[in-house]
This record gives structure tokens, C-alpha cells and sequence, in this order.
């Protein structure tokens, strides 16, 4: 395969497997009790409630701002549902709550096999490694501390900071204005072929497509300028270096 001097990589599902469950009934009990610790009471059921009616209502508003696939800073609808009891949480608090509810509601996070690896080798290369993320920073940037990956980028774009995410196209321009990189030097790697592939192809960026155990259903023929259907970052690796 071709050399490229970025490679820009999603993250989950493509170098960590993640299992979150948001839905399950001990997740609301607890989160309702830690509200409660501070004074915003909920049944859980009217927690679950209020905040699935939060993020709908602000992804609505960013919308109707014509962005096409919007993102929200999760804390800001944690912060509103302290409000809505008439509690006036700090900063700090905020962010607590926030990773209170990731960590009852993941059921492990871990790099896959040769990820670490991966991402060392290509500096060694000489080459420059990029994060683009549909993520939350309150979850993600003390995930990839946790895993031992932060410092393995050059640079990362998290897109609650943005208030947009892939595949649109502003999203993947700011990567290329902020690092000043140019997209026919750039290979996108990741594990979902609308948000992933379909939005790099639209900027100019070569794709590499892994289908992984979280990956979207592939209903169609894979269209990316490489593809391996099935999880294995050391053999990725070999094909990246050549070696």
C-alpha cells in the first residue's frame, strides 16, 4: 500500500474496544443517588427521563444552527439537570457527575492488541499520528490517559470541543487547519464506513476501513482504498510499514 505522512486514526472501535450499556436500570439507580447526594433529587426512572430529553433538545438547537451532525458537550446537560432541582453545581461537580455515570455505565475499555505498538512505530517512522474522535472530552481525555495512549498523538480533536463530528466535512478541515496537513498526505483509519470513511473520501483523504466487534453493520460493498474485516492492528501495522 501507498506511504502517507499522516495517519489519522478514530479511536473507538478502531484502537480500543469499548462495551458501555446506558440503558440498564443499576446505572439510573446510582446516578440518582449521587444526584441526590447533592441535592437534585430523581426517581431514577425521571432522571433516565430528563436526561434523554436534554440531549434531544440540544442536539435540536444545534441543528437548527445547520449543522448537520451536531454534537453537544455532554457536561452541559448534566449541569441542567442540577439546575432543574435548583441546585447550582461547581465545575468541578459537573465533571464528577459526568465520569460517575461513564464508569456505572462501561462495562470495560481497553486497547486492542498492537494498538500502543502501532502508534509508536509510526512516530518512529517519522510520521505524524492524529486522533479524530466523535466523542465527549470528560470521558475520553481520562480514558486515553487511563490507557496510556495520550501522549501517543500529535495532535487531537475531540468533537464536544467543535459542536460537530464525522462525517462532516468542517470537522475533518479543522484537523487539516489547525495541524496544517494536507488531506491527499493523509490516510483516515477507522471502523465505521459512514462517519469514518464516507466522511474522510468527501475531503480527499485516502480510507482504511477495519471492521471490528463494534462496528456498524456492513449492509453494502466497503468502499474505502483499503479495508480488513476483521480486527488485527499488528497485521495493519505490517501493511502501514511495509514490514
Amino acid at each position: 500500500m501507498k506511504t502517507y505522512q499522516n495517519y489519522v486514526f478514530d479511536l473507538y472501535g478502531t484502537l480500543v474496544d469499548i462495551r458501555t450499556d446506558e440503558e440498564k436500570k443499576e446505572l439510573w439507580e446510582k446516578m440518582s443517588l449521587f444526584f441526590g447526594y447533592y441535592g437534585a433529587v430523581y426517581t431514577p426512572e425521571a432522571l433516565q427521563k430528563a436526561y434523554l430529553e436534554l440531549v434531544r433538545t440540544s442536539e435540536e438547537k444545534v441543528r437548527y444552527a445547520h449543522e448537520s451532525y451536531p454534537e453537544i458537550p455532554i457536561e452541559k446537560v448534566f449541569r441542567q439537570l442540577y439546575e432543574q432541582k435548583e441546585v447550582d453545581p461547581t465545575e468541578e461537580l459537573v465533571l464528577h457527575t459526568g465520569q460517575m455515570f461513564r464508569v456505572f455505565s462501561t462495562h470495560h475499555v481497553k486497547l486492542y492488541a498492537g494498538a500502543k505498538e502501532l502508534l509508536q512505530r509510526l512516530h518512529e517512522a517519522g510520521k505524524k499520528v492524529f486522533l479524530l474522535s466523535n466523542a465527549q472530552r470528560i470521558f475520553t481525555e481520562y480514558e486515553l490517559f487511563y490507557l496510556k495512549i495520550h501522549d501517543c498523538f500529535d495532535g487531537i480533536l475531540i468533537s464536544s470541543d467543535y459542536g460537530v463530528k464525522k462525517p462532516d466535512e468542517k470537522f475533518f478541515r479543522l484537523l487539516f487547519e489547525q495541524y496544517r496537513i494536507q488531506p491527499e498526505e493523509s490516510l483516515m483509519i477507522g471502523n465505521d464506513l459512514n462517519t469514518d470513511i464516507r466522511g474522510a473520501k468527501k475531503v480527499g483523504m485516502d480510507t482504511f476501513y477495519i471492521h471490528s466487534a463494534i462496528s456498524p453493520e456492513v449492509k453494502r460493498e466497503v468502499d474505502a482504498d483499503y479495508f480488513m474485516m476483521h480486527m488485527n492492528l499488528k497485521s495493519l501495522q505490517k501493511q502501514i510499514l511495509n514490514r
